[in-house]
């Protein structure tokens, strides 16, 4: 399994870099975690538009969710016709939230994908095994746990602190998790995480690697970094556009 940062820009894109959005690739299979603001253009330096199997979307807020109605346009009007509908697993609504971007109704854009309703659980997705938990959001937001071929990355999507995630990360090899907020007084509670508590959960789930994303255009990532580094002794870095990890995508 390789995983391929996408996008990892939190609220809004910044200048380098695109709304939530991650590659996951597999046996051939390409599964895409968030589309957020400005990732379907940064998507298409890893995979062609007709290229991916399946789409999971962790919530609804548009920096996660809301170039999947551009994805749609794309697969609809190509040069090709139109492409064959592939799978999007989401929170529920996600077609009604999503039509009314690009002036469609829930049914056209259900034309043009296949929704599936995400729920707590374990499913499979082409060759990836996925178990997916309700974070600490103030809507409804799924963090994943996928693992192939004796690799797990675990993804937190937006949360607060959560036991939860801790649960989701235990003993995986990667962790990407959302460092919103740095250490600071007036931070809101139940929303989004310091890197600080980003990097205790990832020591209470003993994951391998810690990798800091949903980083703010307002915010030093460095000091993001820096607030983690005395709290998790192990790999740590921070998410940036093309940066992959695990192995060959086979």
């Amino acid at each position: 399994m390789r995983v391929t940062v996408v996008g990892c820009a939190g609220s809004f894109p910044r200048a380098e870099s695109a709304g939530s959005c991650y590659l996951l690739e597999a046996e051939g299979f390409r599964l895409v975690i968030d589309l957020g603001n400005g990732a379907l253009g940064a998507l298409q330096r890893y995979a062609g538009i007709g290229d991916v199997d399946a789409i999971c979307l962790s919530h609804l807020h548009g920096d996660h969710c809301v170039d999947l109605g551009a994805y749609g346009v794309a697969r609809h009007y190509g040069p090709d016709g139109d492409l064959p509908p592939i799978p999007v697993y989401g929170p529920q609504g996600t077609a009604e939230r999503l039509a009314p971007v690009f002036g469609l109704v829930a049914n056209e854009l259900a034309g043009r994908f296949r929704f599936g309703r995400l729920t707590p659980g374990r499913t499979e997705i082409g060759p990836f095994a996925i178990t997916t938990d309700h974070m600490n959001h103030p809507v409804e937001t799924f963090g994943f746990r996928i693992e192939h071929d004796g690799w797990t990355v675990a993804y937190s999507a937006d949360t607060g602190e959560s036991d939860a995630l801790i649960a989701l990360a235990r003993d995986a090899d990667l962790l990407l998790c959302e460092a919103s907020f740095l250490d600071r007084q007036g931070n809101l509670r139940d929303v989004h995480l310091t890197a600080k508590q980003a990097a205790e959960h990832a020591v209470k789930a003993a994951v391998g690697e810690l990798v800091l994303t949903h980083l703010v255009a307002w915010n030093d990532a460095e000091l993001s970094l820096a607030e983690a580094a005395p709290v998790f002794a192990g790999p740590l870095s921070l998410a940036a556009p093309g940066r992959s990890f695990g192995g060959d995508a086979g």
